[in-house]
């Protein structure tokens, strides 16, 4: 295991060769983007990025700050429009579906969630059945049993009645979590879903979801900081760096210590987990290692 923390950083040619893996095997694929390029302002902010996630999957997207984890997010949404490159959603472009028909099979939660009103808790998250009601129609007992059940997963029954102003950052984010159940969606984009959140629930977030994802067949994508959490929880996992992906595939494939140096610029530890056997990934202090070679 040592010689995993060690050795040189992996060269540029080794992060662009990652960047072409395959794809996942033919299956039954919710949502694809093929080399899809995006930005802001005329800068690009991801760059050439293939990706796609199957259904009963749940896909981590890691990599530092600025890497483009956002941004790829927001286009996999239809939010942000590529310059080049296509999003697929059930096999047919993005573009063709209009928002309310994605809004339907997709649910987004993103990192910042402003709510202008006092709506309360239960309020919020009936919004999530919004995409599924008529024109001038009111949720009937069925809508209003789906929030429940949503507020009874995020662990948000006894906040039902509490403003949403009212709340701590990590009840916030849960009740958008929860908001994303309610629409009872496909396909749920999830930008840095554990923000806020302490050891306990972030544990019970992705354990739920993953769960979701298996038993409902929903195709999950988050983006998070937490390598551990994305070896632990994740069935593939996106690396990425620069706006480019830099490695793609099973968590032992995408997070290799090689790989997590060249992109985290640190020297890193891959191990095992002894309680669960998932990866175990901590950086190492450089100088203490000097110190003690």
């Amino acid at each position: 295991m040592a010689d995993q923390a060690t050795g040189a950083s992996a060269n540029a040619g080794d992060i662009r060769a990652a960047a072409s893996e395959c794809l996942a095997a033919p299956g039954e694929v919710a949502l694809r983007a093929v080399k899809v390029t995006a930005g802001y302002g005329g800068r690009a902010a991801v760059r050439e990025v293939s990706i796609d996630v199957r259904r009963g999957e749940l896909l981590a997207i890691v990599g530092p700050n600025g890497a483009g984890k956002s941004t790829l997010l927001r286009v996999l949404s239809g939010a942000l429009t590529p310059w080049s490159g296509t999003v697929e959603m059930a096999g047919r472009p993005l573009a063709a579906y209009d928002r309310r028909a994605i809004a339907r099979r997709m649910a987004t939660v993103a990192q910042e969630n402003p709510i202008a009103f006092r709506f309360t808790v239960m309020e919020v998250v009936l919004m999530g059945r919004a995409p599924h009601l008529g024109a001038w129609r009111f949720e009937s007992a069925r809508d209003l049993a789906i929030a429940r059940d949503a507020l009874d997963h995020f662990d948000l029954a006894p906040l039902a009645g509490r403003a949403i102003q009212e709340l701590s950052g990590g009840e916030r984010k849960r009740v958008f979590l929860a908001r994303a159940l309610a629409q009872r969606p496909e396909i749920a984009l999830l930008d840095e879903p554990s923000a806020f959140l302490d050891m306990r629930h972030v544990a019970e977030i992705f354990g739920r979801f993953r769960e979701l994802a298996e038993r409902e067949r929903i195709a999950v994508a988050a983006t998070m900081h937490d390598l551990n959490a994305a070896a632990l929880y994740a069935d593939r996992v996106l690396l990425m760096k620069n706006g480019e992906a830099a490695g793609y595939g099973r968590p032992e494939e995408a997070l290799t210590a090689e790989r997590l140096r060249a992109v985290y610029d640190t020297e890193v530890y891959v191990g095992r987990n002894p309680a669960t056997g998932a990866l175990a990934i901590l950086p190492i202090d450089s100088a203490r290692r000097r110190a003690t070679a």
